[in-house]
This record gives structure tokens, sequence and C-alpha cells, in this order.
């Protein structure tokens, strides 16, 4: 059903509680439909997807080792993928100071 989401046991080093986040709120957006968050949308898709990371951590502490590790690896791992969520993190930045700063721009 949802192929995009990695496989998060057997990891080295193991999978961290941001990497279960990110899982668990794949399958959030994947089972509802709720592709961009929105107000009505935010408490309702938060705290689903606090509980899934939740039982996923229980369950990936409670399963045994894997003989090996996973072949694929997770999206927060991956340079790219670390390169895309800093540039995010640098424009969003800048738009709020544009905003502190009452400079006009387009959204």
């Amino acid at each position: 059903m949802c192929r995009n989401i990695t496989t998060l046991r057997g990891l080295e080093p193991p999978a961290t509680s941001d990497e279960i986040t990110a899982a668990a709120l794949q399958f959030v957006r994947k089972v509802t439909g709720v592709t961009k968050v929105s107000d009505a949308t935010r408490d309702p898709v938060e705290q689903a997807t606090q509980e899934i990371a939740d039982i996923v951590t229980r369950l990936l502490d409670d399963l045994p080792e894997r003989r090996q590790p996973p072949k694929t690896v997770p999206p927060l791992r991956r340079t790219e993928v670390q390169a895309r969520i800093a540039q995010r993190i640098k424009e969003r930045e800048e738009h709020e100071r544009m905003h502190e700063l009452g400079i006009a721009h387009s959204h």
C-alpha cells in the first residue's frame, strides 16, 4: 500500500524518532488523503501521527533483530533529502524574516 515508507527495522544506527515520525506521517497522509495539512486537519493529523509513531517505536523495540539490514536507505538518511530539507528551512526562515521586517513578497 505505502510503497514510499521504507523499512526501519534493522537499521544501523537504529531508526531515530524523526525517521519513525516521518514514516508515521506518510502513513497518515496516505490513508486520509490529506496531502497538505491545514488548520482544519492539523490537530487530528498530528495526534494520529504521534500515536502511530509511539506504536511503531514500541513495535521496533519488541521485534527481534533482523539478520540483514534493509535494502533501502530511509529518506532522512539520504544526502539529497537532507539538502532539500535544509533549503526549505532556509526559505521558511527568510519568508518569516520578510514578514517581521514588513517587506512585500509573494506567497
